[in-house]
């Protein structure tokens, strides 16, 4: 060992890059903002619209959240703070939206009660049940038939017979058509021996006509993607039957029982399996060249608001540092693998630094933690709507006891990650109408009409703290402050 071994730790220290340390550089712009396009790849496998992803933590993505951003072109991923059963009904009710062929019928059978019947529509948030008999459609019975009916009748006194039906392989065109001639909102889908293989309703037709540009599976489906343990194969095996993407939810990736687990696992499913977090180009090294086809890196360290990893540990990667490093591994093999930057994100202009260091999407805890469609309890404080946000290392989240192997072992007895309240913003549309114009706008001042424009046109500046905050509104009093005041 040289005598300036630990010295040389400092001398050959590496900056950790973060979002508040550059800018972008401005560039020759040749379209418009509104011209730009952030169409991306998420997996090797899937494209989407826009570039963001919501986090698996169980204040920010549920079912309502991972629908409403696949219908409006970017991806939701399920948290796993919960039972499998729990995890898999979110998945099925994301696939159930908007499917042109539901697969997962809910069904009744003619002996069922109609309090019975009623009940399941009430819980599926349906209006209409196919009738089966030993999985042979012998009926339907819908909103209609039921109202006002005595509940303890029996499905065989009011369901209808004459139901039409279709077969595998219409088209959305001729279901249109169908159900437009016999004015009826739902067509079971037969096999050539009468039993039900599916289900079209009107509701899902008249969504996706509203929804030109969601992101859908190769069924027409909205796309579905959840967290996982590397060491719960179960709960792997159980959502690989409804979702397209599994991501591997650890803290820290770079690890050699959770890469040994993560090789048994990606085995044993279909779905496009998403590796991380990570960190370094040798851990992106290993992954490309240990691992068998990851379909993207989900990289980024210690850096979400709500993550007190790097300041309780003192260890992390910035996910602006760790999404640098990741890109160049993945150029560097030609692995042409996505890279998924996660935390830190605080509004437009981090997801453009963040896709010009490499990234082909982002993934947003704390912004989608304001919107109405996250899990998260609504409180009014002081006459201003808040909404939960906890990160999965907090205290309460790891009272729940699920997704405590997020973090290793030595940690589990440590908290890392803190719970709070975030300012209230409405409907996730109109946050997300507000990231891609900032964004747009960023990346016309970087000179780029793509992301791939971005990778390879983008440069950045460093700033200071001093500049930082000359580069934000200053020496003036804004209305905010005065009522802090």
């Amino acid at each position: 060992m040289p005598e300036s071994y630990f010295r040389d730790k400092f001398r050959n220290a590496m900056i950790a890059m973060t979002f508040r340390d550059v800018i972008l550089s401005l560039g020759r712009a040749e379209v418009e903002p509104e011209d730009v396009r952030v169409h991306t790849r998420v997996t090797k496998g899937r494209e989407m619209k826009i570039p963001f992803v919501s986090s698996p933590m169980d204040t920010v993505t549920e079912s309502e959240m991972a629908i409403a951003l696949a219908r409006h072109g970017g991806l939701g991923v399920l948290h796993r703070n919960c039972t499998v059963e729990e995890q898999c009904e979110m998945a099925k009710r994301v696939k159930k939206a908007e499917a042109l062929i539901i697969r997962d019928v809910v069904t009744v059978t003619p002996s069922t009660t109609i309090a019975e019947a009623l009940g399941l529509m009430q819980k599926h948030e349906i209006s209409g049940l196919p009738v089966v008999d030993r999985d042979r459609l012998v009926g339907i019975l819908t909103g209609r038939d039921v109202r006002f009916a005595d509940p303890s009748l029996k499905v065989d006194n009011l369901m209808t017979r004459k139901v039409i039906t279709a077969r595998e392989g219409i088209t959305i065109e001729e279901a249109k058509e169908l159900l437009h001639t016999y004015r009826i909102e739902k067509l079971p889908i037969i096999d050539v021996d009468g039993r039900l293989s599916g289900l079209i309703t009107i509701k899902d037709m008249i969504l996706r006509g509203r929804f030109p540009d969601a992101t859908r599976d190769d069924e027409g489906g909205l796309l579905c993607a959840a967290a996982i343990s590397p060491f719960d194969l179960h709960r792997a095996r159980e959502l690989d039957r409804y979702v397209d993407i599994l991501v591997i939810d650890v803290a820290h990736f770079h690890n050699v029982k959770v890469f040994e687990a993560s090789k048994r696992l990606m085995k044993e499913v279909n779905a496009e399996v998403v590796v991380g977090n990570i960190g370094t180009f040798k851990a992106a090294e290993e992954a490309i060249t240990k691992l068998e086809n990851p379909a993207a890196f989900r990289v980024g360290i210690g850096s979400g608001s709500i993550c007190s990893t790097t300041m309780v540990t003192r260890a992390g990667a910035p996910t602006l540092f760790a999404t640098c490093e990741v890109a160049d591994a993945v150029r560097q093999y030609r692995a042409g693998i996505p890279i998924i930057a996660d935390g830190g994100i605080r509004g437009p202009g981090d997801i453009a630094v963040a896709l010009a260091a490499g990234a082909s999407t982002v993934m947003i805890g704390n912004l989608f933690a304001r919107c109405k469609e996250a899990p998260g309890t609504l409180l009014t404080i002081g006459g201003r709507h808040y909404k939960q946000y906890r990160g999965m290392g907090s205290p309460s989240a790891r009272a729940k006891r699920y997704a405590l192997d997020r973090y290793s072992t030595p940690a589990k007895g440590l908290p890392e990650g803190v719970e709070g309240w975030v300012p209230y913003k409405g409907e996730v549309a109109s946050v997300l109408q507000e990231l891609l114009a900032g964004l747009q706008a960023a990346m016309g001042y970087a000179g780029a009409a793509t992301i791939s424009d971005l990778w390879e046109k983008s440069m950045f500046l460093m700033i200071s703290q001093y500049g930082e905050a000359e580069a934000s509104p200053h020496d003036i009093l804004l209305p905010s402050e005065t009522e802090r005041a």
